[in-house]
C-alpha cells in the first residue's frame, strides 16, 4: 500500500512563509528516487493544478506563478519531497498535495490546508 503524507500547512499571512513536507512511504516507494514527484494544489471551488515537480536527477519545473517563490526539493534517504514557499499571496490558499508526476489517481493523500490571509 503507497501512502503520501502531507503536513506543513497552516494559517499565515500575506508575504509570509511556509514549507511544505511529504512523507511517502509503501512497498513501491521503496524505490521512491526512482519516481518524478511534484506538489499539486487545489483552491477552494477549483481544479487541482501542478505547483511543481521534481526529477529523479533532481531538475525542478514550476508553474509560471510560483517561479521564483516558490522551491522543491527532495531528500530521497527520507523518501521525503519539500516545498519552501516564499512572498505567498491570498489567493494561493490552497490544499495541498503530493504525488508522483504524472500523478496516480491512488497515491492522492488527505493534503494540507494552507490559508493565506490577513
Amino acid at each position: 500500500q503507497v501512502q503520501l503524507v502531507e503536513s506543513g500547512g497552516g494559517l499565515v499571512q500575506p508575504g509570509g512563509s511556509l514549507r511544505l513536507s511529504c512523507a511517502a512511504s509503501g512497498s513501491i516507494f521503496s524505490i521512491f528516487r526512482a519516481y518524478t514527484m511534484a506538489w499539486y494544489r487545489q483552491p477552494p471551488g477549483k481544479q487541482r493544478e501542478l505547483v511543481a515537480s521534481i526529477t529523479t536527477s533532481g531538475r525542478t519545473n514550476y508553474a509560471d506563478s510560483v517561479k521564483g517563490r516558490f522551491t522543491i526539493s527532495r531528500d530521497n534517504a527520507k523518501n521525503m519531497v519539500l516545498l519552501q514557499m516564499n512572498s505567498l499571496k491570498p489567493e494561493e490558499t490552497a490544499v495541498y498535495y503530493c504525488n508522483t508526476a504524472p500523478a496516480v489517481r491512488e497515491y492522492w493523500g488527505q493534503g494540507t490546508l494552507v490559508t493565506v490571509s490577513s
